[in-house]
């Protein structure tokens, strides 16, 4: 499938920024298993005075940004052509979870994709008691890793409402587990520790999602959103699978990832240090559009 997406953030500052250094991660992967991008245009209004374009340790596209000349609005656009494929994932040939263990201390690398990374507390991920608990009541009994993981998922989207407004992006993981309430980043941090609270590794994953309207009504501009969801190891001979705890689904083709990390602040699309005063609002737009193709006939 063949999608145009396009990411608009604003910032609106109440003062003048006299100076700022922004990490920008909007541009979709390209290294990843079923994505493959063909065109990306990255522009910002103003134009920064630095503009350097790198790849950071877990292969995610990072644009280091510099502005010295004061502004109160900055815009973040990205523009890309992505080619996206459903994964088939096939039988489940993951281990049994209490074989999994060995299975990590036999991986003998460090890269990015290494299950060692994604096991212990990260920045945004503290693994309270509570999570560790919850998940291993809901998967007692399951017969293997891609089983426990299944479980879990399906029981944060049972026990989860997805409610926007009821967190922030900076309210902490057990909170909004206590409140069993918040939005796609909240459900991706909680099913995270649940799953690292039972020894899986698993991280987060950024990206957009594909929306459908209600039949009959148009698709509006805008309307979809900037989205996460889990990536799960489950043992050398399947590796690793992705989940989605809001819709309680296995990643499809409507998922275009744009960043892979150990949580929300390995992959936050905006983020930097501003020289300024007062408060600043953000807007976001994201349009994930089909291309309509039209076969050639030879």
């Amino acid at each position: 499938m063949l999608y145009d997406v396009s990411i608009r953030v604003k910032y609106r500052y109440d003062s003048y920024v006299s100076a700022s250094r922004d990490i920008v991660m909007l541009t979709p992967r390209d290294n990843v298993e079923a994505q493959r991008v063909l065109v990306t245009t990255l522009s910002i209004d103003p134009r920064p005075e630095e503009w350097s374009n790198r790849r950071d340790f877990f292969g995610n596209a990072a644009v280091d940004v510099a502005f010295y000349e004061p502004h109160r609005n900055v815009t973040f656009s990205l523009k890309a052509r992505v080619e996206r494929h459903a994964i088939e994932y096939g039988l489940d040939i993951s281990p049994r979870l209490g074989d999994l263990a060995a299975e990590i201390a036999a991986t003998r690398h460090l890269t990015d994709r290494a299950p060692h990374h994604f096991l212990g507390r990260s920045p945004r991920i503290p693994l309270p008691a509570e999570t560790t608990r919850y998940a291993r009541a809901v998967a007692e009994g399951t017969p293997s890793v891609f089983a426990a993981v299944l479980a879990v998922g399906k029981a944060i989207h049972r026990d989860m409402a997805y409610k926007p407004g009821a967190t922030t992006v900076t309210t902490p993981l057990a909170e909004a587990f206590r409140k069993r309430q918040g939005v796609c980043q909240d459900f991706s941090h909680i099913m995270i520790a649940c799953l690292r609270g039972l020894g899986i590794p698993a991280g987060y994953v950024s990206g957009c999602l594909r929306t459908t309207p209600p039949p009959g009504e148009a698709r509006l501009e805008g309307a979809d959103a900037m989205h996460a969801w889990v990536a799960a190891w489950c043992g050398s001979e399947l590796g690793w699978i992705e989940y989605d705890p809001t819709n309680d689904i296995l990643v499809g083709a409507d998922h275009i990832v744009i960043g892979h990390g150990r949580d929300f602040s390995d992959v936050s699309p905006v983020r930097g240090v501003t020289r300024t005063a007062g408060t600043h609002t953000t807007v976001h737009a994201v349009d994930v559009v089909p291309v309509e193709t039209v076969a050639v006939r030879a």
